[in-house]
C-alpha cells in the first residue's frame, strides 16, 4: 500500500514524501533533522557577496546591490518550486515609497514572496519572514559595503532553507516564505505585505519574523548556542477602549494571540529541537527597537520575532573598520551556521505543526463568575476542517505562570464545563486537535486572545 501511494504521488507530480507521511509527530522530528547548516552557510555567503543590499542601492547590476540580491532570491525560490513540481507560487511584491525620512525620493521597495498553498484550508496562512536589506552606520549610505551577514542574511537564509525542507511535504494550511525589503528604512516590506494580506482576505494565524539568528557571542561576553529569544506583544495594539475596559476585569494582558503563539513555539523547542531553550520576552521587540513582525501586529495578525539571545552591537549597523583594536562590521565571521540551522529548524517544525493542525478555534468565550465551575465555549470548525479535527483541548494555568500547566481533552464538542475549577484562580484557553494529535496554538477567551475567524 505504501509503495502504491508513492507511485501515485509521482504520477501526480507531488513530492513522494508528502503522500507517504501526512503530518505526524515523527515527521516533525524528520523536518528538524533535514535542515542543513551547510546550505545556510552557502546562502549567507551568496547574500554577502552582493556587497550591499541597502534598499536604496543599485538595482541594475547583476552582481552588486539589492536588485541583484532579490533576483537571486527569486531564482532560488523558483528552483525550489521546480524541485517540488511547482508547489510554490513565487512572485515579487512591490510598492513605490517616497516622502519618508529614510526614503525621501521615490524608490520601489520589492520583496520576494513564495506561497505553498494548503490542501484543505488554503485561506489560512502561516508566514516565515526574513529581511533582504542591509546597512552601515549611516542609514542613508547606499554605496558602502554592508555585508549584513547576520543582520539579516542569516534570517533570510533560514527562510530559503525552510522552504527547501517544507516544500517536500503537503499541508492543510498555506505556508508562506517571505523575503521582505525595506526593513532598515522603516519596515516597509512588512507593511506592504500586511496591507495586501488584508486586501486579499488572508486568514493569517502566525508570522514568524527571523531577524538575526546566527550570532552566539554577545557583546556582554556571553557565548551560548543553546538559547533563543521570542519577542511578542502583550495587549493587542488594535484594542478599542471598550475592549480595554472589559480586559481590565477579565484579564488577557499576557494572552494576546502573539503571546500564545510564542508559548506554542516555546513548547515546540522543548519537544523537537535538541539543546535549544527559548526565552519568551514579554515585549514587542528589543527595548525601543523594531522589526518586521510589527506591521503584522499593527494589521491585527499574530506575529513574533525569533532571534539570537546574545547580540553583539559592534557587528550591527556598523561601517567596516577597526578602531582602538576593536573590529566593527557585520561580517561572515560573526555567524555560527550550526546555530542558525537550529533556529531555522525551530521555524520549520513550528510551521509544519501549525499547518498540519487545525486552525485555532474561533469565538472562544468563558463564563463562571461566582460559580464553582468554569465553562468554555467556541464556534464549530469551518466545513473545510471538519474532517481534520478530532476534538478540542482546554488548557489552564495559574495567573503568574508563563506556560500552560494543566489540560483536558474534551472531544469534538463546542463547549465544556470544568467542574470545581474556579474561574478566579486561573487563566484559560482552548486548542484545536487534529486526528494526528497535533494541536493549534491555545486561544485565550474573548477579543483579547482571538486569532481571528
Amino acid at each position: 500500500m505504501q509503495k502504491s501511494i508513492v507511485i501515485m504521488a509521482c504520477l501526480l507530480g507531488m513530492p513522494a514524501i508528502a503522500a507517504d507521511r501526512l503530518g505526524d509527530e515523527q515527521a516533525l522530528y524528520d523536518i528538524a533533522g533535514q535542515v542543513s547548516a551547510a546550505r545556510i552557510e552557502q546562502d549567507v555567503r551568496k547574500l554577502v557577496s552582493f556587497g550591499t543590499r541597502h534598499t536604496l542601492s543599485d538595482t541594475q547590476s547583476d552582481s552588486r546591490g539589492i536588485g541583484a540580491a532579490r533576483r537571486w532570491i527569486k531564482a532560488e525560490f523558483d528552483k525550489i518550486s521546480a524541485q517540488c513540481g511547482g508547489c510554490l507560487e513565487v512572485y515579487y511584491q512591490s510598492e513605490t515609497i517616497q516622502g519618508e525620512k529614510r526614503i525621501p525620493e521615490p524608490v520601489e521597495v520589492v520583496s520576494v514572496i513564495a506561497v505553498q498553498k494548503g490542501q484543505t484550508d488554503p485561506s489560512r496562512y502561516l508566514v516565515m519572514s526574513g529581511d533582504i536589506d542591509s546597512r552601515v552606520s549611516d542609514v542613508m549610505d547606499a554605496v558602502s559595503d554592508a555585508p549584513g551577514a547576520n543582520d539579516n542574511a542569516s534570517g533570510l537564509a533560514g527562510v530559503l532553507e525552510a522552504a527547501r525542507v517544507l516544500s517536500q511535504y503537503q499541508f492543510h494550511g498555506s505556508v508562506v516564505y517571505a523575503a521582505l525589503a525595506g526593513e532598515e528604512q522603516g519596515l516597509f516590506g512588512g507593511k506592504i505585505m500586511a496591507e495586501q494580506a488584508l486586501k486579499d482576505g488572508w486568514r493569517v494565524k502566525a508570522v514568524l519574523n527571523n531577524d538575526m539568528i546566527g550570532n552566539i557571542a554577545g557583546i556582554n561576553g556571553v557565548i551560548n548556542n543553546t538559547s533563543a529569544r521570542l519577542f511578542s506583544e502583550g495587549t493587542r495594539v488594535m484594542e478599542t477602549p471598550e475592549e480595554a475596559h472589559k480586559r481590565r476585569f477579565t484579564g488577557g494582558e499576557v494572552d494576546s494571540p502573539s503571546r500564545n503563539l510564542a508559548r506554542y513555539i516555546d513548547k515546540i523547542a522543548d519537544t523537537y529541537i535538541p539543546n535549544l531553550d527559548t526565552m519568551m520576552v514579554y515585549r514587542l521587540d528589543r527595548f525601543g527597537r523594531g522589526g518586521h513582525h510589527r506591521p503584522f501586529n499593527d494589521a491585527g495578525f499574530p506575529a513574533i520575532r525569533i532571534m539570537e539571545t546574545n547580540e553583539h552591537y559592534d557587528r550591527q549597523h556598523q561601517d567596516l573598520r577597526t578602531e582602538k583594536g576593536v573590529v566593527y562590521g557585520d561580517t561572515l565571521d560573526g555567524v555560527n551556521f550550526a546555530y542558525a540551522a537550529k533556529l531555522t529548524a525551530l521555524n520549520a517544525v513550528s510551521l509544519a505543526s501549525m499547518a498540519w493542525a487545525p486552525s485555532p478555534p474561533a469565538k472562544v468565550e468563558i463564563k463562571g463568575a461566582v460559580q464553582a465551575s468554569t465553562t468554555l465555549s467556541w464556534a464549530p470548525a469551518a466545513k473545510a476542517e471538519q474532517d481534520l479535527i478530532k476534538g478540542y483541548k482546554i488548557y489552564w494555568r495559574y495567573t503568574d505562570q508563563p506556560q500552560w500547566q494543566f489540560s483536558r481533552y474534551v472531544g469534538k464538542v463546542d463547549h465544556f464545563t470544568l467542574k470545581n475549577v474556579v474561574i478566579d484562580n486561573y487563566f484559560f484557553g482552548v486548542a484545536s486537535v487534529a486526528d494526528n494529535g497535533l494541536e493549534s496554538p491555545v486561544v485565550f477567551p474573548g477579543v483579547a486572545g482571538a486569532f481571528g475567524e
